[in-house]
């Protein structure tokens, strides 16, 4: 959400990551109808990439473009007015600037970006994480400390968008297994046989039975990591292998769209073999099911961090 603080327009809840070079989006992971404007606009200067601006739009909108937030922010990007007059551009050269087209809101969030990157270039440090720090705590923070501001809250920020855009990057080298993995399974397993509740979370009240995410969700909450509750907001807790890489403890997801990680309805925990454990539907029980369906998306690695990075609110 797009914030005015002191003479500097800064943004609140944002997500980025590391400074641009080539880097590719995960299969999926930004809806198609986005996609190319994304991966387009996100190598508009070397503080941003694709999957630091992915990370910004799923942070603010869950990639609606029709999003409204209490504060008045509109649109994608989740600019507010007095923002979107200033910053607001016409990126598809139609002779308006508007705050609900994508294709309007897209290139300003990118151009904002590196507006921002501009006010902190002679400061010492990493290029995106000075602009991500500004926009937490505004420039001339960033530039009094000579770097990221000595405020937790704007530490914490930086990580946390930063380890959330890894989840929107396309990954270039083996990804690292999860040291929780193992027991996310062994919980998986207690659950065999349990039969299947649509909307299942595993409570009392619901006689410990779940629906596919909700299994996953306490899963790995029973190993200390947190996850949201639906599947395609769990696809973002962390990078993504591909299917000739999964480890035992991999979500796999299925996606009724091959190209849109919003589309997700499934998801199971990989156990090795081509085998996950999930819940898969009413009038079943959890159990093992081959993951190689014709509407097989993808799989997550998740990590402690990944999952803390990830918003509650889309």
């Amino acid at each position: 959400m797009l914030l005015v603080v002191g003479v500097y327009v800064v943004a609140g809840n944002l997500a980025g990551g590391a400074a641009a070079g080539g880097v590719g989006l995960a299969k999926g992971a930004v809806p198609a109808a986005y996609q190319p404007l994304v991966q387009k606009w996100g190598n508009l200067c070397p503080a941003i990439n694709p999957a630091l601006l992915a990370a910004q739009l799923y942070q603010e909108s869950g990639f609606d473009p029709g999003a409204r937030s209490p504060a008045k922010a509109q649109g994608i990007a989740q600019f507010i007015p007095g923002t979107w007059a200033t910053h607001g551009v016409d990126g598809d050269g139609d002779g308006d600037r508007d705050v609900w087209d994508p294709e309007d809101a897209i290139p300003s969030a990118a151009s904002y970006d590196c507006e921002l990157a501009k006010y902190v270039k002679d400061v010492p440090g990493d290029v995106s994480a000075n602009m991500l720090a500004s926009y937490n705590a505004g420039a001339y923070a960033v530039i009094r400390y000579g770097g990221v501001p000595p405020y937790q809250e704007t530490r914490n920020y930086v990580k946390t968008i930063t380890t959330l855009s890894k989840s929107f990057a396309a990954p270039v080298a083996r990804v690292d297994p999860s040291r929780q993995a193992a027991g996310a399974i062994a919980y998986a397993q207690s659950k065999l046989g349990t039969p299947y509740l649509w909307g299942g979370t595993g409570t009392a009240a619901q006689s410990g039975r779940f629906d596919c995410s909700g299994l996953t969700q306490a899963s790995y909450d029973s190993v200390g990591i947190k996850l949201p509750r639906v599947a395609n907001d769990q696809y973002n807790a962390g990078p993504h292998p591909a299917r000739s890489e999964l480890l035992p403890g991999d979500l796999v997801f299925f996606s009724h769209d091959p190209n849109d990680s919003r589309a997700i309805h499934h998801v199971g925990i990989y156990v090795g073999g081509g085998y996950m454990i999930d819940a898969p539907r009413t009038g079943a029980v959890i159990r093992f099911d081959p993951i190689d369906g014709g509407d097989y998306f993808g799989a997550t690695r998740v990590t402690e961090d990944g999952a803390k990075a990830l918003p509650t609110h889309v």
